[in-house]
């Protein structure tokens, strides 16, 4: 089963980092890579740039417009994602510990669509 390790930082925290910050963050993320591949688990991740520059799009009379804000407004922004491949629940959170955490982690299973 896939499970969303959801990445979550304070708002304007990349923008305000040093890039002595910057380099050691990337490496966090670089050892915890390493942790799946040692491990054997597939999975996939990407970052987000700023919220800021997000575009959403909203339902309104009955078409949909654009909105240049996050859909809901928050003091921490979703910053990345990994897409990991496991057994479930349980070792799904036991990988994300060894995520560098920022702001928080939200784990969240991946529907399936039957073909």
């Amino acid at each position: 089963m896939k499970y969303a390790l959801l990445l979550f930082d304070p708002e304007g925290y990349w923008e305000s980092v040093s890039e002595a910050e910057m380099k050691a963050a990337l490496e966090e993320h670089a050892a915890f890579a390493r942790y799946l591949s040692e491990r054997g688990i597939p999975f996939s991740g990407e970052a987000f740039k700023p919220s800021a520059e997000a575009r959403t799009l909203r339902p309104a009379d009955g078409g949909v417009r654009a909105a240049d804000v996050p859909f809901v407004p928050l003091n921490e922004e979703l910053a990345g994602f990994y897409l990991v491949e496991c057994a479930g629940m349980e070792e799904a959170e036991e990988i994300a510990r060894h995520c560098p955490t920022g702001a928080g982690i939200e784990i969240r299973p991946v529907w399936s669509v039957p073909s």
